[in-house]
Parts: C-alpha cells; structure tokens; sequence
C-alpha cells in the first residue's frame, strides 16, 4: 500500500464526517476539506478548509484541481455524493459511475431503474412539489393503501409520511415539499413487512463484488410514529433463507448499477411471500456512525477502507458477514419527544455495563428539537452484549434504559 503524501477532497465535516477526516490524516494523506458551515468541527482536523457548499459541483471541482487532489471522499454524505462522482468522474480519479451515482440519491430514479432492471419494486409515481393534492390523488388511483409520500433526495426518514386514505394528503405533500431540495416528490405503496424489522446497515464493494455484508436490523421508536431510525443492532435476526434473499436482491442491483467499490447503506424490508424490497442503496457510508459500530463488529476498518478505495488504494481483506457476528451490537440514538433544553442522558443500572461508547453532540443548556429526523439526533450510545438473547431483551424497554434529560425553555 503506497500512502505517499497525496490529498483527498473531503465533502463535509460533520461530527460524523470527522472520523473519516482523522483516518486520511493518520493513513498519511493530505486533507481538503470542504464544508458550508462556519461551525463545522471538520475544518478543525484538517489539513486545508474552504468555507463552500459541497453541492456546487464546478466549485468543488475547481478545488479539486487548485489543490491536485488524488480523490474525492463525500462520506456518510447523500447530497454531497453525486458532487463527488462528478469530481472525480471529470478527473479522472477513482469514482463509481456518476450515472450510478445519482440514480441512487434520487428515489424516483431509484424506482425507474429498480422496475427496469427486473428487481423487485413497489408500485410508485413521481410529482413536482408544487401539485395539488387533487392532481396527485388522480396519479394514485388504483394504488393500495396504505401510500408513503416522500421527497426523493432526503435520507433519515425526513419528511415522509404514511397515509391510511388521501384526507391528509395537502399535509403529506408540505410535509415532503419542506425537506426537497430537487423539487420532486413520490408516493408509493407501503410494503407490509413479513420480518418484523426494516433491514439496515452498510455493504462494502470491491471489484464489483460485495464482500463485507453487514446487516442490521433497525430499531424504532414507536412513541413517535415509528417512521425514524433511533438504532441498529447486528446480528440482524434475519432466518438464513431470508438473509440469501436479500442478499441475492442486494449483489444483483449492485451489479445492475455496475458499482465497482465502496460502502453503501442500504434500506431492505422483507414483504409479502418473503420478497426482498430494496427502500434504498444509498451512495455512501450510512449515517448515524454505522461503520464505526460496524468495524467495532467485525473487526475491520470500514472508514479506513472508504478511504483507501477513494483514493484508489487496496482496502485490504474486508470480507465479513453480520450473521457471523461474535457478541451483539447495537447502537441508540439519543433523542427527544418534544423541544426543549438539553439537560443530560440518563442510563439504567442494567444499561450501564453495556455503553462501551457514547457521542454526544449537544452541551448542557443547548436548544432541541422533537425528533423527526436523523438531523435532530442529540448523539448516539455504543452497546456491546455477549448474547443477542440479551440484547434483544434489554432493547425491547431501551427507551426506559437510556434516556435523554430534555426540560421546558425557560425552566
């Protein structure tokens, strides 16, 4: 492995993003780092900042060029990952196909290229933000209910909502218009689960192949509609006949796709006759620190490889799989029911010995927001167990475990 002194563009410095940063910095590379926000902790773990959106791409790629970068990382990043794929793309440098690329950022592309590949798909129809319900109602006609209207460029559940008949409809659709940036919103039938949860977690790819399958199981909070990931755990509890399944679903898109490496996320639910549905491939590493409990997991350096295959470097043996886990894992993300202060977190006796990592993100004393989306997690607790028996147990009464301490303004 040559890891000369080189420089990657790296787009987006988020608390989750830094990890990313830090490991290119330690791997021997030089770090560009790119991010909208004055605040961004990024900029202060880089080698060089520029203060700019990672979603202009003739600006990125002007960085790109000034700085004689070797690759492009946008990770654990949905609206900077086309941006990169284009850099890189133009560049020549080491990318996936941009075409590839933005099929996976858009849910309405996703659905188009799913239904024409052959893979399964749920019934679905596309509209611009600006519809009326009345417009939108005639598009749906004959679908099945319950629909799901959401935009099709946002991750971490925001801004979908689930419909039982078309009353709510105008909510739904300002609810999806407020989290669209491309102006295009979707609605498709909900896909009845026969596996209790929606399946989760990260892919790795390389040579087109995938080599390290870790699937999670994602956790919910039902007290808030049960729409927004607040966790994951591996193993995933999956029955071997439906982890071949979804596994099966999973190599042939990407193959569909003609990805050649990286970390995806994915978003799966086993429906009806046990048929795997493909939610979501989404174009990076997943949010929420899934590599880092991944890599705890399994022994390998998600964020390294990410890296490493960025700048068209071998990321080493990476081959695993999540029903081979030793131990269970799992992770929780610290949220609130209301809007408020932030005060602390609160931890069970049972809970206790099993947090071998906690990320916070907010100071005692900072405003929160009620969480109805990934972008208002206030941090995440790391769990480890020896058994998933036990796991499963303490995670059925998790939200009486750990618990956020939130209190009125003013109070």
């Amino acid at each position: 492995m040559n890891c000369a002194k080189k420089s990657i563009l790296m787009l987006g410095g988020s608390r989750q993003q830094v990890v990313a940063i830090e490991k290119a910095k330690a791997l021997g590379f030089r770090t560009v780092l790119c991010d909208y926000l004055p605040d961004n902790p990024g900029q202060f773990s880089a080698d060089v900042w520029y203060q700019e959106s990672t979603t202009d791409r003739e600006l990125m790629l002007d960085i790109a060029r000034k700085e004689n970068v070797s690759g492009v990382l946008a990770y654990s990043s949905d609206p900077a990952s086309p941006t990169a794929g284009y850099v890189a793309e133009t560049l020549g440098l080491p990318t996936n196909p941009l075409s590839a690329i933005e099929t996976m950022s858009e849910k309405h592309l996703f659905r188009a290229f799913l239904k024409q590949a052959g893979l399964p798909c749920p019934q679905a129809v596309s509209f611009t933000k600006g519809s009326s319900a009345g417009e939108v109602a005639a598009l749906v006609e004959g679908f099945r209910f319950p629909i799901v209207v959401k935009p099709t460029d946002s991750s971490g559940s925001k801004g979908v909502s689930v419909l039982e008949d078309l009353s709510a409809l105008d909510a739904a659709i300002a609810h999806a218009s407020g989290f669209s940036r491309n102006g295009t919103l979707i609605c498709e039938e909900y896909i009845r689960k026969t596996f209790p949860h929606v399946i989760g977690g990260d892919i790795f790819v390389v040579n087109g192949e995938v080599r390290f399958w870790g699937l999670m199981s994602c956790l919910r909070d039902e007290g808030l509609g049960g729409l927004v990931p607040v966790g994951k755990k591996t193993p995933s509890g999956l029955s071997a006949r439906e982890s071949a399944a979804v596994k099966d679903v999973l190599q042939r898109l990407v193959a569909a796709l003609g990805v050649r490496f990286g970390e995806l996320n994915v978003e799966v639910i086993v429906g009806e006759g046990g048929v795997p549905y493909v939610l979501e491939l989404g174009s990076r590493a997943g949010g929420n620190m899934i590599p880092v409990q991944l890599s705890d997991a399994s022994g390998r350096d998600l964020v390294a490889a990410n890296v490493l295959c960025a700048m068209g470097e071998d990321p080493g043996d990476i081959a695993w799989d999540s029903a081979e886990c030793k131990g269970a894992y799992a992770t929780y993300v610290l949220h609130s029911g209301t809007d408020g202060v932030f005060e602390g977190v609160e931890k069970s006796e049972a809970i206790g010995p099993h947090v071998y990592r906690e990320v916070i993100y907010k100071e005692r004393g900072e405003a929160v927001e009620a969480f109805d989306g990934a972008n208002k997690a206030l941090g995440i607790e790391f769990l480890r167990f020896a058994e998933e028996a036990e796991m499963d147990e303490i995670l059925r009464s998790i939200t009486r475990e750990i618990r956020s301490v939130v209190v009125a303004r003013g109070q």
